[in-house]
C-alpha cells in the first residue's frame, strides 16, 4: 500500500464510474448498513452510486491507480457531502489528503466554513472528522434524495473553520 506522502490527489477518469461506485457502494453498506433505516439500505443500490457519481463527477476527486481508486471525495458547494475510502487504504493517510482536498477546493470557491453530515452512531467516521479539527454542531435533518422521493434522515452536523485547514 502506498505511504501516505506518495498519494496523488486526481481527478477522475470519466471510465472509473463504475470502480468509484463500487468504492462507494462497499463503503456505505459497511458504514451505514447497520445503522440506518432498511427502507433507505433498500434504495442504495450500485446503480444510485452510479447514477449519482455520475452527476457529479466533476466535484469529486480520487486516489489510487488508474481505473482501481482508492477512495474519493465529493464536494457540493460549502459540504464536503461524501467522503469513502476503501478498507484496503484505511490508515494510510487517504483520508486525510482526499479531504484536506475537498477543504482547499471549497475554500477556493470562496468559503470560509465547510460542513458536513455524518450518520448518527457512524463513531469511527466521527472519530476521524473530531480527530481532524471538525467540531459536531448537533443533529440536522439530512434530506436524501432517491429513486423513490426525498427520504429525511436525522446526522451529525459538523463544521470546521477553513482558516484552521
Amino acid at each position: 500500500m502506498e505511504r501516505v506522502t506518495e498519494w496523488t490527489i486526481r481527478s477522475p477518469s470519466l471510465n472509473e464510474i463504475d470502480a468509484l461506485a463500487t468504492l462507494w457502494f462497499e463503503g456505505w453498506q459497511d458504514a451505514h448498513a447497520e445503522i440506518l433505516p432498511a427502507a433507505l439500505k433498500r434504495v442504495r443500490t450500485l446503480e444510485s452510486f452510479r447514477a449519482r457519481l455520475s452527476e457529479a463527477m466533476s466535484d469529486v476527486r480520487t486516489a489510487g491507480p488508474a481505473g482501481a481508486p482508492h477512495g474519493f471525495a465529493l464536494i457540493k458547494d460549502d459540504e464536503l457531502y461524501q467522503l469513502y475510502v476503501g478498507v484496503v487504504a484505511r490508515g494510510t493517510g487517504l483520508a486525510a489528503r482526499l479531504t484536506a482536498d475537498a477543504l482547499e477546493r471549497i475554500q477556493a470557491r470562496g468559503h470560509q466554513r465547510a460542513w458536513l453530515a455524518c450518520a448518527i452512531g457512524n463513531e469511527r467516521a466521527a472519530r476521524f472528522y473530531e480527530k481532524s479539527g471538525w467540531s459536531r454542531r448537533g443533529v440536522m435533518t439530512s434530506q436524501l434524495p432517491t429513486a423513490e422521493g426525498v427520504m429525511p434522515l436525522d446526522v451529525w452536523r459538523y463544521e470546521i473553520e477553513l482558516e484552521k485547514v
